[in-house]
């Protein structure tokens, strides 16, 4: 009998290239909660304990932020992108 097991991006994300276009595909959907989710596991595949140490948030309260639905603030969201090494870009 085949034992099925959970998919963990997160265990994929092992390059900043591959974060990098991770996220881009997420923003060119342009939903906000799979964004959240997008950033949350790419935190964890750097790894929380370190995202935390970084940005002076809570381990605990970093993945209640990136949960789906969750409404986190604008300004916890950047702290996060910047100790990701994320840069945002606007173009036309």
């Amino acid at each position: 009998m085949s034992k099925l097991t959970t998919f963990d991006i997160s265990e994929y994300l092992d390059s900043k290239e591959m974060m990098a276009e991770y996220i881009s595909q997420v923003l060119q959907e342009g939903d906000m909660d799979e964004l959240l989710v997008a950033i949350g596991n790419i935190a964890k595949a750097k790894g929380m304990n370190q995202i935390a140490q970084e940005t002076g948030l809570g381990r605990e309260s970093l993945y209640k932020t990136f949960a789906p639905g969750a409404k986190p603030r604008f300004e916890t969201v950047i702290k996060v992108l910047n100790s990701l090494g994320v840069k945002l870009q606007a173009s036309v």
